[in-house]
């Protein structure tokens, strides 16, 4: 469940007419901080996001699978988005959800670091540049 500061800061932008996106950027911020602090760990950069962004859609943020993606990962978004949709404050179970944290726990916290973000958005931009033209 995401801290009580991210939703409020999250319903603020919705409140102010933001994109989902810059609503689902608070979840992001909140995933950074949490691999920064030692909570958890992430393979790489674009797992952390990953996990940020379903966090958004699971607490209701109106943000649609992305549509360059794997058909397996554009499910387990739909899956993400229709229970934020259905009922946002649904829990998981225990069992996946410790499950889950162990896996995470286990991995590297480079992963949020300014080297690795920094990295990561310029590749995405360099992706969106080689996209639109």
């Amino acid at each position: 469940m995401p801290d009580r500061k991210t939703l409020e800061r999250a319903r603020k932008d919705k409140r102010e007419g933001k994109a989902p996106s810059t609503q689902a950027g608070e979840f992001v911020r909140e995933e950074m901080e949490h691999i920064r602090e030692g909570k958890h760990g992430a393979r790489s950069t674009k797992q952390a996001i990953a996990i940020g962004l379903s966090k958004a859609r699971r607490a209701g943020v109106n943000l649609p699978p992305p549509e360059h993606a794997s058909p397996q990962t554009r499910k387990s978004a739909e899956a993400a988005y229709r229970a934020g949709q259905q009922d946002p404050g649904h829990k998981p179970s225990k069992v996946r959800s410790r499950a889950t944290t162990k896996a995470l726990k286990r991995e590297p916290h480079r992963a949020a670091s300014h080297d690795a973000l920094s990295n990561q958005a310029h590749s995405a931009a360099r992706r969106r540049r080689s996209r639109q033209s």
